[in-house]
Formats: C-alpha cells, sequence, structure tokens
C-alpha cells in the first residue's frame, strides 16, 4: 500500500490543463493538482460518463475541476481546447500532457502507420499547442509537464510505437525548455517504467518480478508520478528545465 505525506505544494490560485486526465496516470495528475489548490480542467476525448465520473471523484478537494472534451490529434479541436481554457481560466498556469497511444508488437512487426499514431497522439498536440501555450502562461510562472516512459530509453518488449513516441516527446521536452526558459516557463517530464493502475494489466508474475527487482520494493503507482508532477509545478522547482524526472523507486538503477 502507498503512503503519502499529508503535506501537499500550495498551488492555490493556479490553473491547470491535463489531457487525457479521466483515468490513470491522468486522472491521478488531476486529483494532486486540484488537492494543491489549483483549478483544474481535465480533457478527454470520447467518454463523457468517465469524465463526469472523475470530476465527481474530486469534489471536496480544495482546488475545483472541470471537464473538457477535444481529440487533441485533430488541430481545430486542440485550438478550441485551448480557447476553452482561455474562457473558462483566463490563461494557464500549467500544461500536463498525459495522452499516448499503444499497440503491442514487435519491431519488425510495426507498421510505420501504428508509429505515426502513436507520434500523432503523444508528439503532435504538444509541438502544435507550444505556440498557444506560450500566449496563455504570458506573464505567469508557467509550468508544462508531459508524462514519458521508461521505454523512451529502453528497450522494452513489444512497446516500439510508443517508446519511439516517446522518445520523440522527451527530445520535444527539451527543445521546447530552451525556447520557454526565457519566458518563465519550465518545461520538463515525468517518466516511469510499469506503473500498478490497480486494474489487473500488470500480470502477477509481471509484478512480482519488478517489485523484486525495485530497491523501493513495490510497483509504481499513478499518485507517484502525480507527485512528482506537483514537485515540478512549484515555484521552487523554476530552474528546471528539460529535465526527464525517473520515477521508478530505482528500477532504473539497477543492471540487468
Amino acid at each position: 500500500m502507498t503512503t503519502h505525506h499529508p503535506t501537499a505544494p500550495d498551488l492555490t490560485g493556479r490553473t491547470a490543463l491535463v489531457t487525457g486526465a479521466t483515468r490513470g496516470i491522468g486522472l491521478a495528475v488531476a486529483r494532486k493538482l486540484t488537492a494543491c489548490g489549483a483549478t483544474v480542467l481535465l480533457n478527454y476525448a470520447h467518454d463523457e460518463a468517465r469524465a463526469a465520473e472523475a470530476v465527481r471523484s474530486l469534489a471536496g478537494l480544495p482546488g475545483t475541476a472541470a471537464a473538457v472534451r477535444a481529440d487533441i490529434t485533430d488541430p481545430a479541436a486542440l485550438d478550441g481546447l485551448f480557447d476553452e481554457a482561455e474562457r473558462r481560466l483566463g490563461g494557464l498556469d500549467i500544461f500536463v500532457h498525459n495522452t499516448s497511444y499503444f499497440r503491442p508488437s514487435a519491431t519488425l512487426g510495426t507498421a510505420p502507420d501504428t508509429v505515426d499514431r502513436s507520434l500523432a497522439v503523444a508528439l503532435r498536440p504538444l509541438l502544435a499547442g507550444a505556440p498557444r501555450l506560450a500566449e496563455l502562461m504570458a506573464g505567469r510562472p508557467g509550468r508544462i509537464v508531459a508524462i514519458s516512459s521508461a521505454g523512451a530509453r529502453r528497450v522494452v518488449p513489444r512497446y516500439v510505437s510508443a517508446g519511439i513516441a516517446k522518445a520523440a516527446l522527451e527530445s520535444l521536452v527539451r527543445y521546447l525548455a530552451v525556447e520557454f526558459a526565457g519566458r518563465g516557463v519550465a518545461v520538463n517530464a515525468v517518466s516511469a517504467a510499469k506503473v500498478d493502475k490497480g486494474d489487473g494489466s500488470v500480470p502477477a508474475e509481471v509484478a512480482k518480478a519488478i517489485v523484486g527487482r525495485t530497491p523501493g520494493g513495490r510497483l509504481t503507482t499513478p499518485e507517484d508520478l502525480a507527485d512528482a508532477v506537483a514537485l515540478l509545478c512549484t515555484d521552487e522547482a523554476a530552474w528546471l528545465q528539460g529535465q526527464v524526472l525517473v520515477t521508478d523507486g530505482g528500477l532504473g538503477l539497477v543492471a540487468g
């Protein structure tokens, strides 16, 4: 069982937009930011019922939350999402890009179209949205955080399309960090290996093997990544630029 400290960064008065925010890591990030006092927009693509339930689950926290529907792989919809954020929030302090697309396949059996789809979901919204983010964060201590994975740097079996997209995403984070730094906006990423989302997607034997290799002695949870995102959104993180914060309990430090 994960134990969390009762204290949380103070993000009272900050505004945030989280993509892919109605389940898993995205919802954990939205919950953390709302718990820290932020006003959070949860982006989702299709499932209105799930989005409504996600917003209800955040009721009673110090901040406030609402859901906004947009398929961010559609340029017009992405622009409309930023328009809605500006209308509702007046601007943005925090943007967390969490969406991804993954279809398991070996490298030699991966169709280029599958990689294109992964890039369209993981990379292009942040690249295409960067100019609008610069406008929405003007004069604010902005924070842009991308959610990556260990597959960006290490070979994970049957993860090729997502791994390529996440590697490109981490590279984009570095390029954006250089251009946004002079605007007072910090751009970074948070990464982990296998994440236990509590949905049974990690087979018991796999979980046991990972736990056995992890110095921290357990699987990484969505809440672990959310905690790292919140830290990167604080005033104290202003001088961090283009970094990938690995949140894995030390798993990546162990050889073999």
